[in-house]
């Protein structure tokens, strides 16, 4: 007998990207062991199945995102390699997934042979992340103080969801901690985005980290 197939979880949620990368792995060799839509759902089968690795959506709307589940994988002391997907070529969302503890960062227009190197080398111990992105995510370590700055301009109601945002919880779920309404925390959303000049959420959880890296 040969040696096992490499077991791997799929978080995507998208149905089409999900099931794709499904067949595409198995035909490759790999043991397609979990395919989620949601972080949730894939946090629990990578606790259930301890995977090799597992390839996680870097964002996956509202609810926990790659960047929490890869963090919380940390602290939970499992040996499964978290693999990025990303649509985003932005080195901020590389030094984040990386102090996350992915041990990969592969961007969503990869080919399939580019993607099964990198599982390669990560399953080999090493860290895959394209090399023009790696390189400027090292070059801009500064921009940690241009973070800093812009994030004191929050009001402390607005730090206080940015935080609960970069923990990876809803606007429904932040209404509860913090005893306000959703429709309030929408609001402090949309103004703390537009105040940061960030795109997304996860975005300006990734500078908030920033921050408190930089206070710390």
């Amino acid at each position: 007998m040969g040696d096992p197939r490499p077991t791997v979880v799929i978080v995507d949620d998208h149905e089409l990207a999900r099931e794709g990368l499904r067949l595409a792995l198995d035909k490759r060799g790999f043991d397609v062991v979990g395919a989620e839509a949601n972080g949730e759902a894939g946090m629990a089968a990578i606790r259930e199945k301890a995977p090799d690795f597992a390839l996680f959506d870097i964002r996956l709307g509202e609810g926990m995102d790659g960047l929490t589940a890869a963090g919380e994988l940390g602290g939970d002391g499992l040996e499964t390699k978290i693999i990025m997907l990303s649509l985003h070529d932005d080195p901020n969302y590389v030094r984040a997934a990386l102090k996350a503890g992915a041990k990969g960062y592969v961007l969503k227009d990869a080919s399939l042979d580019e993607l099964c190197r990198d599982i390669d080398t990560v399953l080999a111990g090493g860290t895959a992340v394209p090399a023009a992105l790696l390189s400027s995510a090292l070059l801009q370590v500064e921009k940690q103080d241009s973070d800093h700055g812009i994030i004191e301009r929050l009001t402390d109601r607005e730090k206080d969801v940015l935080e609960l945002i970069g923990e990876g919880m809803t606007n429904k779920s932040i209404a509860r901690e913090l005893d306000i309404s959703p429709a309030t925390v929408k609001a402090h959303v949309e103004r703390l985005l537009a105040k940061l000049g960030a795109a997304d959420r996860t975005q300006a959880a990734v500078m908030m980290a920033h921050w408190k890296q930089a206070g710390s």
